[in-house]
């Protein structure tokens, strides 16, 4: 089964729970509804590749982060470099989760002997990240995977956090926070944090009072609203949730987080989740369901433009 940050909570219910929230410092209630759709995971492999750019391109994902220390970084960097105008983040990656698919990190291993397992791949999953991981070590990892990406030439809009091993702990989140103000990039934050989230992530809420002080001096846009899900065994129910959940998204500026790739042979050799990786790329890429989000009169936007609009 997949593994993220809101894994097991209805897209409607995630973004029902902070409905009704006002824009920091707004004279009136927030009405407009603007969705960031971003899509995780590019790099990967190559049919992660293939379904985001084609999901970009001609579809409505409006943008996605790239995981570095992956094999294929190099395919979508090119990508990236070439459409500047697109909108590309990194997908900070401190574990490598997949039984034959692995990654080691980008800094040298010597460097970072707490992040990688006996067989010098990062670890699993999140609770090794937990137990493992030293921060000091894993701010020479994300740092050398920021500086990657710089060097590939990918225009960089913001940061985020694979499967959120990154908000694990109190001084890795420390650590998220410390990363956007030195590069002066947006990460994914929210405004207010639901139940679940905080039951499962509480080293957020510990310092959530702070990021956003901090992130109001610096003028960078926080969320309103976080959701994501992996309900719907068929394309045709996978496709009626999400219409569900943008009639129902509520005022404010929300990021739907999805995962575009091809039902091939490369990408079922890498995730049990190839089919509704499949799904979400026919998904957004569907002139019905384009239209509908248009119909409702929701503004899809960038990071970029987010930002801007906080400015």
């Amino acid at each position: 089964m997949e593994r993220s940050i809101v894994s097991t909570v209805s897209v409607v219910s995630v973004l029902l729970v902070c409905s009704g929230i006002l824009q920091a410092d707004a004279a009136e209630p927030q009405t407009t509804r603007y969705l960031i759709i971003h899509a995780d995971d590019a790099g990967m492999c190559h049919s992660e590749n293939r379904g985001t750019i084609d999901a970009m391109e001609g579809g409505i994902v409006s943008s996605t982060s790239v995981m570095v220390p992956c094999p294929w970084f190099p395919e979508f960097a090119a990508w990236a470099r070439e459409n500047p105008d697109r909108d590309c983040g990194v997908h900070l990656t401190l574990n490598s989760e997949w039984k034959y698919y692995r990654w080691g990190p980008v800094a040298p291993r010597e460097k970072v002997p707490s992040l990688v397992d006996e067989d010098g791949f990062l670890w699993d999953n999140v609770k090794q990240v937990m137990e493992n991981v030293k921060v000091e070590e894993a701010a020479i990892e994300l740092r050398a995977q920021i500086d990657r990406a710089k060097a590939f030439g990918v225009p960089i809009t913001h940061l985020d956090t694979h499967m959120g091993a990154i908000v694990s702990r109190p001084d890795l989140v420390e650590l998220y926070v410390k990363l956007a103000l030195e590069y002066d990039l947006p990460i994914l934050a929210l405004r207010q944090i639901d139940a679940e989230m905080a039951r499962e992530y509480p080293a957020l809420v510990q310092r959530q009072e702070e990021l956003l002080r901090l992130f109001k001096q610096r003028g960078l846009p926080v969320l309103d609203h976080l959701a994501q899900f992996y309900e719907g065994d068929t394309h045709e129910e996978r496709k009626a949730n999400y219409l569900k959940c943008f009639r129902s998204l509520p005022p404010g500026t929300s990021q739907l987080i999805v995962h575009c790739g091809y039902d091939d042979a490369e990408l079922r050799a890498v995730t049990s989740s190839a089919p509704r990786r499949d799904s979400d790329r026919r998904v957004f890429t569907d002139p019905a369901v384009i239209g509908e989000i248009r119909e409702l009169g929701i503004e899809v936007i960038t990071w970029k433009q987010f930002r801007e609009m906080q400015q």
